[in-house]
C-alpha cells in the first residue's frame, strides 16, 4: 500500500486545458458554476460528494446529460484534478466555491494513486529495439547474378 502524502505542493493551479474544460462544462449548464476554474491560475477544487446532483438539474433544456457526464468526467479524471485531491490539506467545494470540508484519507489515497498512475502512462516508452535482419551470407557468384537480375528487371520495368 502506498503511503499517503505528507507535504503539500499548496494549491493546484489551472492551465489552459483545465480551463477548456470548464468551459465546456460551463457550456452545458445555464449558468457557470464557481466551482470550476475561470482564469489560468485559479484553484481546482476538489467536487463536494454527490454534487453531480445539483450539477444535473443545471442542464440545459438543448444539452444532452450524456455530453455532460463526458466534460465532468474529462475534468474529474484528469491529472490535475488528481494531484490537486491528493494532497494532505485539500478541502472539498460546492457549486458556489465554498469549502465543504477536507477530502478524506481515503480518498486521497485514491487520487494520489490515480495520479500516479497517470504519470507512468504519460511517460515515454522506451524506444524498440531495432533488430536488423542480417541477410544471409552470399557467394561472389550469387551476389553477381542477384545485381544482373536486378539490373535487368530494371531494364524490363524502364525502357
Amino acid at each position: 500500500m502506498t503511503k499517503l502524502w505528507t507535504s503539500s505542493r499548496g494549491p493546484i493551479a489551472a492551465n489552459e486545458t483545465d480551463l477548456l474544460k470548464a468551459k465546456a462544462i460551463n457550456a452545458l449548464l445555464l449558468q457557470p458554476i464557481d466551482i470550476l476554474p475561470s482564469t489560468i491560475g485559479d484553484p481546482i477544487k476538489p467536487f463536494a460528494l454527490g454534487l453531480w446532483n445539483e450539477i444535473r438539474p443545471l442542464l440545459r433544456p438543448d444539452a444532452n446529460v450524456t455530453a455532460l457526464r463526458r466534460a465532468t468526467g474529462s475534468y474529474l479524471h484528469s491529472k490535475r484534478y488528481y494531484l490537486a485531491t491528493a494532497q494532505p490539506e485539500s478541502m472539498r467545494f460546492d457549486l458556489h466555491g465554498r469549502s465543504t470540508g477536507p477530502v478524506s484519507t481515503a480518498d486521497r489515497l485514491v487520487a494520489q494513486q490515480r495520479y500516479q498512475s497517470l504519470l507512468q502512462s504519460k511517460e515515454p516508452s522506451p524506444a524498440p529495439i531495432a533488430i536488423a535482419a542480417v541477410p544471409p551470407s552470399l557467394t561472389k557468384t550469387e551476389q553477381i547474378r542477384a545485381a544482373l537480375l536486378s539490373r535487368d528487371r530494371h531494364r524490363q520495368h524502364n525502357p
